[in-house]
């Protein structure tokens, strides 16, 4: 589990992003959700906006993904968290709810949460104004298997929300991107529960290379900025140093960080004095994105 630390905190704005009956890959049940634990995703997705006071905000904003190797939504620990450190800095935040893969309810396992996380890029851009940030610098952050989703966003420039009209104009990759722990690799370095979540139990090769999100980069990703642990047992860091590896043969830009310990975590509240660097190192690096 991907853990950011801070007090508990609660979302300002729920917003259920997909135009009413348009929400696609439904077979239309009714589900309901019996499990006690609140991380279990709901039916319908749903953003939760965290802003920063208007007088402190900038123009920029973020989509954060929880992870939860795609079988769960880690959203108080691996997203609300983040949403606030990032007003801190001024960013408005929009933690995303997905449809996970496992859900009785979808028709195509597979490309559900990134319908989810496409339409809520659009949604964000369309309604940009009603918060005073830009369509044109709207982010992504992903956490563990959010951060393959995040590259997935990043990477994979079909339009799946089927949505039309006015929607069609608005473009579905993100500005820039900042992953922790990201699951990247669905081969040798794999966190085999997301690929199991997400591909299912026997998944065949081509698919493992497709959904490899390493493969997937071109000079068209946007720049992003990766962070990791050396000794993350659950998600390898080899996955942050493949998709990097690919980001610089495309001449891609961003900045990969990797810290000797701390696991498969990054904490708000970390006293660990290395470590800790990731608030800094991740705040300039977003202020770099304004420099020509």
């Amino acid at each position: 589990m991907l853990i950011f630390l801070i007090n508990q905190i609660s979302a300002q704005e729920k917003i259920l992003f997909w135009p009413k009956g348009e929400m696609p890959n439904s077979k239309g049940l009714k589900i309901e959700n019996k499990d006690s634990n609140p991380e279990i995703s709901t039916q319908e997705a749903e953003l939760f906006a965290f802003l920063p006071p208007k007088s402190e905000r900038s123009q920029r904003s973020v989509i954060i993904i929880p992870g939860g190797g795609y079988s769960k939504l880690t959203y108080n620990e691996g997203a609300f968290q983040i949403a606030k450190w990032m007003n801190t800095l001024g960013i408005s935040a929009f933690v995303l709810y997905y449809r996970l893969p496992t859900s009785p309810d979808l028709l195509q396992r597979e490309i559900a949460p990134l319908q989810d996380a496409q339409a809520a890029i659009k949604y964000i851009r369309k309604n940009a104004s009603q918060w005073g940030i830009s369509p044109s610098q709207v982010g992504v952050v992903g956490t563990s298997a959010g951060g393959h989703l995040a590259t997935s966003v990043s990477n994979i420039s079909a339009d799946y929300t089927g949505l039309k009209g006015a929607w069609t104009s608005i473009s579905t990759i993100p500005d820039f991107v900042v992953l922790f722990c990201p699951v990247i690799d669905f081969g040798e370095f794999a966190h085999v529960g997301s690929r199991k979540s997400l591909l299912g139990e026997n998944t065949s090769p081509e698919k493992i290379t497709e959904f490899s999100m390493q493969n997937r980069v071109t000079e068209k990703t946007p720049p992003t900025v990766l962070f990791h642990n050396q000794d993350d047992t659950a998600v390898p860091a080899m996955n942050s140093i493949l998709y990097f590896k690919a980001m610089t043969k495309n001449k891609v830009k961003g900045a990969l960080v990797i810290f000797p310990k701390g696991g498969h975590k990054f904490s708000i509240t970390n006293k660990s004095e290395l470590s800790e660097n990731w608030k800094k190192l991740c705040s300039d690096w977003l202020k770099s994105l304004d420099e020509k």
